[in-house]
């Protein structure tokens, strides 16, 4: 035992380290999926064991995985920019005319579970991932012909946010067929933005508004679960995570809503597995992200900028216009040996950010809204295995234009690849 727990000490470690590191957007800023498995089949998985990863979806489902470790690595590739026409209204300031791409297109981001059971009733564990994705880095004065009062803006414009999340997940079975779950969460934020200068004479704290480097954030939530066997082939799910309250970015109160804050929003997910044949089970999913009540992410960012406007950090000020996400996701896996699996997902969600905002839509272009996915496994041991996924999300622009800069058109787009592998153990 001492050196499982060596083991697992390690691993732990290697994750805190690296993980802040990391940065990730697939539906808005939010993960496609939690675990390989699950990656695999488009990010299902509430109603459906996998693996530990897993339970990040519904921890209720980790009294089916047993004792076991995972320890996953993830190359995630988004390729975003935006295009901006010179056809503004004269006299209107204008974003910076011309087709850009952002710089940092990949990311390694390592994943780690651990769940050992209690006894035959309860189990727990530490589930350890990441979290982001509004990241840009523009190699241009993005808003330089905006509004510049206060100088020529800096360059590279952009901003970075990113999370690590650590759960302890506790499940335990009800009766022969259903099962609840429980994890504390505990939220990690770091952001940093540059080359905002042109709005600093709109800004409630204008030296707290862009170029400050890396400022921290730390809270926490709760998801809570169920898993119910509702006949031997047929399972249903549900999980909710509370929204996680967190600390304010001091450092850009100016910037963002209600003077820094920017809490991680609510999520309820629902779904289903079928086991059609005894190799064979189908599952789906609906997921919804509740963006549009974090006042940073869903404030309007159609405000009119007036002379003397304080538009910026205050408790209604703007933000990022995001609406609340509903996503579908299918899975499907086959057991076609014993010893090896194939899987493969697809996911479609409405689209989080509206026409008339994509003014901070340059900074932040999480627009995908499919996901296509295929997997595998193959156990190494009767005791291990590998699990590989590949995700692609096709490109998609959105086209709008925004009050302050007139009548000039434009769009933002993104697109997505990745490719993750993890390494599973059981005792």
């Amino acid at each position: 035992m001492s050196k499982k727990i060596n083991l697992t000490l390690v691993a732990i470690s290697v994750i805190t380290t690296t993980l802040p590191l990391s940065t990730l957007a697939t539906n808005g800023y939010s993960s496609h999926g939690w675990g390989t498995q699950s990656k695999s089949m488009a990010g299902i998985g509430v109603a459906m064991p996998l693996d530990n990863l897993n339970g990040a979806n519904n921890p209720a489902t980790l009294l089916e995985v047993g004792h076991r470790m995972d320890f996953g690595l993830s190359l995630f590739s988004p390729n975003r920019g935006y295009a901006a026409n010179n056809d503004s209204s004269i006299g209107y300031p204008t974003v910076s005319p011309g087709n850009y791409e952002s710089d940092s297109e990949y990311f390694l981001i390592p994943s780690f579970g651990y769940n050992i059971p209690l006894d035959q009733l309860s189990t727990i564990g530490i589930l350890i991932g990441a979290n982001g994705g509004m990241n840009s880095e523009y190699n241009n004065a993005v808003f330089s012909a905006f509004n510049n009062p206060a100088g020529t803006a800096s360059t590279p414009t952009g901003i970075d946010l990113k999370q690590l999340f650590i759960g302890i997940p506790y499940a335990r079975k009800l009766n022969a067929q259903h099962s609840i779950g429980i994890m504390p969460i505990i939220g990690i934020q770091s952001f940093k933005g540059y080359g905002l200068e042109p709005f600093r004479p709109f800004s409630s704290a204008p030296e707290q508004l862009t170029n400050q480097g890396t400022d921290l954030a730390y809270g926490a939530g709760l998801r809570i679960g169920w898993f119910g066997k509702i006949q031997q082939r047929w399972s249903i799910g549900l999980s909710y995570q509370t929204r996680i309250y967190m600390t304010e970015f001091e450092d850009y109160k100016g910037l963002f809503a209600e003077h820094g804050d920017f809490d991680v929003p609510a999520t309820l997910v629902i779904g289903t597995a079928f086991q059609a044949t005894p190799t064979v089970t189908a599952a789906f999913d609906i997921q919804t992200i509740y963006y549009s009540q974090v006042n940073t992410l869903g404030n309007r960012s159609d405000l009119t900028f007036m002379p003397g406007t304080i538009a910026l950090g205050t408790d209604d000020g703007l933000g990022f216009g995001w609406d609340d996400m509903t996503i579908f996701k299918w899975g499907l896996q086959w057991q076609m040996q014993p010893d090896f699996t194939l899987r493969a997902g697809y996911s479609h969600a409405n689209q989080v950010i509206p026409h008339t905002q994509a003014l901070f839509a340059i900074l932040a272009p999480a627009v995908v809204r499919d996901h296509i996915t295929l997997g595998l496994g193959q156990k190494i041991t009767p005791d291990s295995e590998i699990n590989l996924s590949f995700m692609y999300a096709p490109e998609e622009k959105l086209f709008g234009s925004n009050p302050n800069t007139g009548t000039q058109t434009g769009h933002v787009e993104m697109s997505q690849y990745e490719l993750e592998i993890t390494w599973s153990q059981r005792w």
